[in-house]
């Protein structure tokens, strides 16, 4: 009989045993789940900053039959275009007036924003100019996930809803900045945006603000090229080598007062207009 509660016991032990490993197995399976999903989302996101958080003028190159030709400066969302200088320089935006608190609050949501944040301030100012106002009421769903989308907004009043998949994200109120990825990143609606309330909002579209971003860096890369064309140690270097020069001049302000330097008298002169 001692011999069968040995084995009884033993076998109690076993089984306790195999219950808390059963156990851990199931807290594992769970931590590594949630840690699969947030590398999932982190991934989203550092894609998303990848695409977006870059110099909001760059110069991008396409392939010829015979060679490589370099192509107009782009937008933040990286979509080629076939404006030039001249053509954006004639370009009239649209103006909608507003008070000075609503100003301030566009601005402030810009600035709050993780995607939209490194405009330049003279860039965030053509964007607050530009937004029309947009009213919506209770219930009404202003973005749909899987939509293309076009438009980015700033919410005024009210209060809205955000959800993915059925599921309910967050909800937003006055101040916040919401559908930037349409025309930030090029992609289609990642959410639904459902209105709890009447609300009022300031939008603007993409064409617009990509207008806004090719005129700034078009004109901001031609302020380069003609200062290198000044620089007497640049002198004979071909088109596109100073255009590559000028590319790095935006990624490092800092360079451009050591070429300052470089310039000379000529350089100074040219500089000082």
């Amino acid at each position: 009989m001692g011999t069968l509660r040995d084995l009884q016991y033993a076998l109690q032990e076993k089984i306790e045993e195999l219950r808390q490993r059963d156990a851990l197995i199931d807290e594992l399976e769970l931590e590594l789940d949630q840690k699969d999903e947030l590398i999932q989302r982190l991934q989203t996101e550092l894609d998303k900053y990848r695409s977006v958080i870059k110099p909001a003028t760059q110069v991008v190159k396409q392939n010829d039959l015979h060679e490589q030709q370099r192509t107009k400066r782009q937008a933040i969302s990286a979509e080629p275009t076939a404006f030039d200088i001249q053509d954006l320089s004639h370009v009239t935006l649209p103006f909608y007036p507003k008070s000075p608190q609503s100003k301030d609050l566009i601005k402030e949501a810009i600035l709050d924003n993780d995607f939209m944040k490194n405009l330049e301030l003279s860039q965030i100012q053509e964007i607050v100019d530009c937004m029309y106002p947009v009213e919506y009421g209770k219930d009404s769903c202003i973005i749909k996930e899987g939509d293309v989308g076009s438009l980015v907004y700033v919410m005024e009043d009210g209060k809205v809803e955000v959800t993915k998949e059925s599921l309910k994200l967050c909800t937003m109120g006055p101040g916040k900045v919401f559908g930037e990825l349409a025309i930030l990143y090029n992609c289609t609606r990642t959410a639904t945006v459902k209105t709890l309330t009447n609300v009022k909002l300031w939008a603007i579209d993409r064409q617009c603000f990509q207008t806004i971003m090719m005129r700034t860096g078009l004109i901001k890369h031609t302020e380069y090229m003609e200062f290198l064309k000044s620089v007497p140690t640049f002198h004979g270097l071909q088109e596109d080598i100073l255009s590559k020069l000028a590319d790095v001049l935006e990624e490092v302000s800092a360079l451009y007062s050591e070429l300052r330097v470089m310039a000379g008298a000529d350089g100074r002169e040219e500089l000082n207009k």
